[in-house]
């Protein structure tokens, strides 16, 4: 399995990328995890990232594919999920020329659809555990009452403010991805409204359909 999960700000990319994985035992490489883990490692990219991320805005093209480069290699070019990457045109084309560099192209890019204003509403009750990333959600998810309330955390750009402007910034550099792989024949689109477990029924059907999955 190699697929995509793509969708805007708060579409549940992350949460079914870890259903994906407790199913079927497929790694997942996340563009925010990744960047968090080099912040938070103190890696040589780590105050480079850390300003993009204080600022909301998207890390550059350059430093994106450096850490996937790296990633994607260790997974032996197979067998991976990512969960938002590519964001832009350029990602997507630098990704496909160097997958199918090394013989390992994507197979699908599931598509999750949600309104703007659930978007909103998910991302402005989203906390996360300040050392596992884990994600929670004030309302639908909260954290365990085990977690010191010290370490969940509500990042800089989950805020009501930064939230307009991720999604401002989603409509302009990353939707165009959509037509992109959909002239591919690569997309499938589900919608990611409702229950988790209902939005990762669709992605396996979806899946099945295009003979990447069989049922289990």
């Amino acid at each position: 399995m190699r697929i995509a999960l793509f969708g805007p700000p708060g579409a549940g990319k992350g949460t079914q990328a870890t259903y994906l994985f407790e199913k079927y035992g497929v790694r997942t490489l996340s563009t925010g995890n990744l960047v968090r883990s080099e912040i938070r490692n103190e890696g040589p990219l780590g105050p480079k990232l850390a300003s993009f991320i204080h600022d909301g805005g998207l890390v550059p093209d350059s430093i994106v594919e450096d850490l996937f480069t790296e990633k994607i290699a260790q997974f032996e070019f197979d067998q991976f999920i990512l969960d938002g990457f590519p964001r832009t045109i350029p990602q997507a084309e630098w990704l496909t020329n160097f997958l199918d560099a090394h013989k390992a192209p994507l197979r699908k890019v599931i598509s999750l659809s949600v309104p703007e204003e659930e978007t909103i509403e998910r991302l402005s009750g989203r906390r996360i555990h300040k050392l596992t990333c884990e994600p929670f959600h004030i309302v639908h998810n909260p954290p365990p009452s085990h977690i010191p309330p010290h370490l969940i955390v509500q990042r800089l750009d989950d805020r009501p403010e930064s939230v307009t402007e991720r999604l401002a910034v989603y409509k302009t550099v990353t939707a165009p991805i959509e037509a992109y792989y959909e002239e591919r024949g690569l997309l499938a689109k589900v919608s990611g409204v409702g229950s988790p477990a209902q939005v990762h029924q669709r992605i396996i059907e979806a899946l099945v359909s295009n003979s990447i999955l069989e049922w289990a």
